[in-house]
């Protein structure tokens, strides 16, 4: 990879880290398992960077793999296995795994949260994830607006 392609990979990683660690673990409920699936997708990202046509669009590749690639590990665990979150992370007041000024103010609507995103298939949860928990355009695919097939 060029110096070039280097910088930007780096200055991306740099700023989309911790969004895409977010959204990992809104996916699995885990903050360890959600950091290995951002790991895994920054390494195919960074395989496939020097390729990619248009590097601000990298975010959507990294969301669109992260996503992949959650799935990939949900069907290689089985489904007999449930990730779930020790309840004192979900209330941390501004440490690594909360921040202030966010749901972590609010620990009921957090866990209420949480529980229903419990209850709902990997793929489910994929979408619901995907779409409305960070800064994207409000362009959503036409299957949004239904659960997809369990």
């Amino acid at each position: 990879m060029s110096p070039e392609h280097e910088r930007l990979f780096d200055e991306f990683v740099a700023g989309r880290y911790s969004a895409l660690r977010r959204t990992g673990y809104l996916l699995c409920g885990d903050w360890h398992l959600a950091e290995d699936l951002v790991q895994t997708t920054l390494v195919k990202l960074y395989a496939r960077w020097s390729r990619l046509h248009a590097p601000e669009a990298a975010y959507g590749y990294a969301r669109t793999t992260l996503v992949r690639t959650y799935l990939d590990v949900r069907r290689r665990r089985g489904s007999h296995e449930v990730a779930a979150a020790d309840p004192t992370d979900l209330l941390a007041d501004g440490g690594e795994h909360g921040r202030r000024g966010t749901a972590a103010a609010d620990p009921e609507r957090r866990l209420a949260l949480l529980a229903a995103l419990a209850q709902v298939s990997p793929a489910y949860r994929a979408v619901c994830c995907g779409s409305g928990r960070t800064s994207r355009s409000s362009r959503r695919p036409p299957h949004c607006g239904r659960a997809p097939a369990r």
